[in-house]
């Protein structure tokens, strides 16, 4: 778990960093969704997974996996997010914090 924060908030931070040297300052949904797209990862796998190694033949059980496994990605998309999100937030408080308005 603490391997999975450092490195959403580390991502996050870095693509917020080029993202502000370039001059775009629009940079609260992309350090949302830089981190958050891991979910979309886990998603895929999920549909991988399960054409791959699982031998589920019947319909309810394909709707109940595929719905479970939805809600997983999307608290796991939601949770990577905001400590993306979080962590960018942060960091431009600090480099903006540092300047010197006289």
């Amino acid at each position: 778990l603490c391997i999975l924060i450092v490195t959403c908030a580390e991502i996050s931070i870095t693509l917020t960093y080029f993202q502000l040297a370039s001059e775009d300052y629009n940079w609260w949904w992309r350090s949302f969704l830089s981190s958050g797209t891991s979910g979309l990862y886990m998603m895929f796998y999920s549909w991988f997974y399960f054409y791959s190694r699982l031998a589920i033949d019947k319909f309810v059980s394909t709707i109940l996996y595929f719905g479970y496994m939805f809600l997983i990605s999307m608290v796991f998309c939601l949770l990577t997010g905001s400590i993306g999100a979080l962590a960018s937030f942060a960091f431009v408080r600090v480099i903006y914090g540092s300047i010197k308005i006289d």
